[in-house]
């Protein structure tokens, strides 16, 4: 009997198929656990890192692939492509369930190629290519189309997004079918640990959490931060986050190190205690030119703080715009220095929106809500 039709009946093999396993590890781990704890076989495919040990210490199996998150060499790519469908062959999941965009297009492709009985998708975000530009981003961004009909493809499958416009643009292209969308508002968040704490002292401090790259709008904060001070706001800017050197848009060291010396804004390095942070400041901004669902925002709102951000997929989807927080246009510093102004000189604007964020965060974002109806899918594609 086939492995797929023999696991249904007795414990299901379900693989994660994801690029860089810290990810896993910060999005999708509550997920993983809860499958786990629901009588899952979890195994766990990528490349390698310090978070696999820990995935191993949760009783994960996990298999090491050649990857890379950038490359674009044909060969190197193919080699990667051919390595994960020998996995799937020899690993014979039931259900592949595959993360961040190069996981998503290969994994789909590979699915179909090994037999793989049902596979789920996530999108968290159409990536870079689908930021508005010609040139050779709009060239990627065909070839990314093309790929995206060829992974999303499978009979048995569903495609989670985490916001409409993702959605509609994979629909419009004849890349997901009628039914197979499924809208999950993000990786959610767990509200006992991301909670309000009491506002810090002033002066009013404005935090950006993020990786450093030009598409998170790094840049808009520090020309922000400049025009703020230019004209004696008074406010205190922190930039938490690292440099990811392997991205194209990564912010330089050299240019965080002149942000540094001018002083303008206060650079925390890589921050482990997100919830810390936000605590420490009285509004939260990710001034990104397209996202998913930001993390960072649901975060914020479950913290009680009001947001600021840009006017974008994902990033709009995050907040209630005049509610729990303002929407600027993206690539605009001082659109975003202006509102972050205008919530610096009104405490009760933002005690207000903090609140709204808060009961935003328990209606739509928490984490219970969000892992059962992972289960569901894997659920109905099994036919359990």
């Amino acid at each position: 009997m086939p492995r797929g039709a023999a696991s249904v009946a007795a414990a299901p093999r379900l693989l994660f198929f994801i690029t860089n396993p810290a990810f896993l590890v910060s999005h999708r781990l509550p997920v993983a656990l809860a499958a786990r704890d629901a009588g899952y076989e979890v195994h766990v495919a990528s490349m390698g890192g310090p978070a696999v040990a820990q995935l191993e210490a949760l009783g994960f199996t996990h298999h090491a692939l050649p990857l890379s998150r950038t490359s674009m060499r044909p060969w190197t790519e193919a080699r990667s492509l051919w390595a994960i469908w020998r996995l799937f062959r020899r690993v014979r999941p039931d259900l592949v369930h595959t993360v961040t965009l190069k996981s998503v297009l290969y994994g789909g492709i590979a699915a179909r190629l090994a037999g793989v009985p049902a596979y789920v998708a996530a999108i968290s975000g159409l990536g870079y290519v689908f930021i508005p530009g010609a040139g050779l981003r709009g060239l990627l961004r065909r070839l990314a189309l093309i790929l995206y009909r060829l992974a999303l493809g499978h009979p048995n499958s569903r495609v989670i997004f985490q916001n409409t416009a993702d959605r509609d643009v994979l629909a419009q292209a004849g890349a997901v079918r009628p039914g197979q969308a499924v809208l999950l508002r993000g990786s959610g968040v767990d509200l006992d640990r991301y909670a309000p704490a009491p506002w810090p002292p002033e002066p009013v401090t404005v935090a950006l959490a993020a990786r450093l790259l030009r598409d998170k709008g790094v840049g808009e904060f520090i020309e922000a931060a400049r025009l703020s001070a230019a004209r004696g706001d008074g406010v205190r800017w922190r930039l938490a986050g690292s440099l990811d050197l392997e991205n194209p848009a990564s912010v330089q060291p050299e240019e965080l190190q002149a942000w540094q010396a001018d002083g303008v804004v206060e650079y925390v390095g890589e921050c482990d205690d997100v919830a810390g942070f936000y605590a420490q400041a009285h509004i939260v901004t990710l001034p990104s030119y397209r996202e998913g669902l930001p993390k960072s925002l649901i975060e914020a709102a479950a913290c009680g703080r009001p947001v600021v951000t840009t006017d974008v997929p994902g990033c709009r989807d995050a907040i209630e715009p005049d509610v729990s927080g303002l929407l600027v246009p993206a690539r605009d510093g001082r659109a975003l220095a202006d509102a972050i102004g205008r919530l610096a000189a009104d405490a009760a604007l933002r005690e207000r929106m903090g609140a709204a964020g808060r009961a935003l965060a328990e209606r739509d974002f928490g984490l219970d809500g969000i892992v059962q109806a992972h289960l569901a899918v894997y659920r109905e594609l099994l036919g359990r």
